[in-house]
């Protein structure tokens, strides 16, 4: 572990909308000194240039990564898209420990990478090491880790709410179908037709049906913990808001089991951990309740279905999805309270 004191960071894909997220959030870290900013494409400008609203912060410009001091820096943060993330993190200087957003070290398995991803994973030396950021279930693994590979959006979502009931064996883990929507920052900043605001607004679109890349990385997780190999029916949408994110996950119980007894289990696993939350009994998760926030709102209901239950999550996309979990998992590295610089709560309206 990292002690507290002044820690000085980078952030590797400072341009992006992850990458500005974790500028926000660490402006307000007691504990942290922001030194380095990168991001090529729009190296020499001020960071008030490439984001207005944080002409606030005083704040380093940006640099291209392969200018930057790294030396001058105890963590990094990468906002990097995958493949690009993976060349970048595998040329770092050792002494940095190093926090990952993007999907380069998620799977654990080169193939899976592979297949997934279509390229060949060129850092496995640092894959094999790699932990899975998910804050509240590899707490003591993210602490003496050097790099740690924050999860998707989605799997972030979905693993808040499934991954406890698959462990208590309450659920039958080969028979999971989740509806998931998620709000356009989901698809990074660059400019893409379908993301336009005269196409993306005032509409519902489903994407990447049967075929989203982050589908292994659920079925990874929740495989580990069932001790079962699992396949999923995942299928997200496109929402016409800037952030938010909503699972609706629907599971078969296990004989015997009920709703409520899912409820219970999801209340006892996460009983101790400051940011997930599970509503009040009928109240309805949505994304106004979490925006930008680092806090997961889940609840149970009972299906009409005979013997099947509606698991509902909630969380921003860019905080507990993102940046917020990067930083969760930069307390956890650097043994300060898991809190520290993320207590705010969520906007409204």
């Amino acid at each position: 572990m990292m002690k507290a004191g002044s820690i000085r960071i980078g952030v590797l894909g400072a341009s992006g909308y992850t990458g500005a997220d974790l500028i926000r959030l660490a402006a307000g870290h007691p504990n942290i000194e922001i030194a380095v900013l990168a991001a090529s494409s729009h190296a020499g400008k001020p960071l008030a240039q490439v984001f207005p609203h944080l002409a606030f912060l005083d704040g380093p410009d940006l640099v291209k990564a392969e200018d930057a001091d790294w030396s001058s820096c105890d963590v990094v943060f990468s906002g990097l898209p995958h493949g690009t993330a993976q060349d970048l993190i595998a040329e770092l200087p050792e002494h940095l420990r190093i926090i990952d957003m993007s999907a380069d070290f998620r799977l654990r398995d080169v193939e899976t990478y592979k297949r997934w991803y279509g390229r060949e994973h060129i850092a496995q030396h640092l894959l094999k090491n790699a932990v899975y950021g998910l804050s509240e279930h590899y707490a003591p693994q993210i602490a003496d880790s050097r790099l740690v590979a924050c999860p998707g959006c989605y799997p972030t979502a979905v693993l808040m709410a499934l991954l406890p009931l698959a462990k208590s064996q309450l659920i039958d883990v080969r028979d999971l179908v989740i509806d998931a929507k998620s709000g356009t920052t989901g698809a990074g900043r660059s400019l893409k037709q379908n993301l336009l605001f005269a196409e993306a607004g005032e509409g519902l679109a489903p994407y990447s049906v049967g075929s989203h890349r982050h589908a292994p990385e659920m079925e990874q997780e929740i495989g580990l913990a069932s001790g079962e190999k699992i396949i999923l029916n995942f299928t997200p949408h496109l929402i016409p808001m800037s952030r938010g994110e909503l699972v609706t996950c629907y599971v078969r119980r296990k004989d015997g089991v009920s709703a409520e007894d899912l409820r219970s289990a999801l209340g006892q696993a996460y009983h101790d951990k400051p940011f997930i939350r599970i509503a009040a009994p009928g109240v309805l998760p949505a994304t106004q309740m979490v925006r930008g926030s680092n806090y997961c709102l889940i609840n149970v209901f009972e299906d009409r279905v005979p013997g099947r239950a509606i698991v509902i999550a909630t969380i921003d996309n860019l905080v507990k999805g993102s940046a917020g979990q990067a930083l969760q998992n930069f307390n956890l590295m650097c043994d300060l309270p898991e809190t520290t610089g993320l207590k705010q709560l969520p906007l409204f309206p």
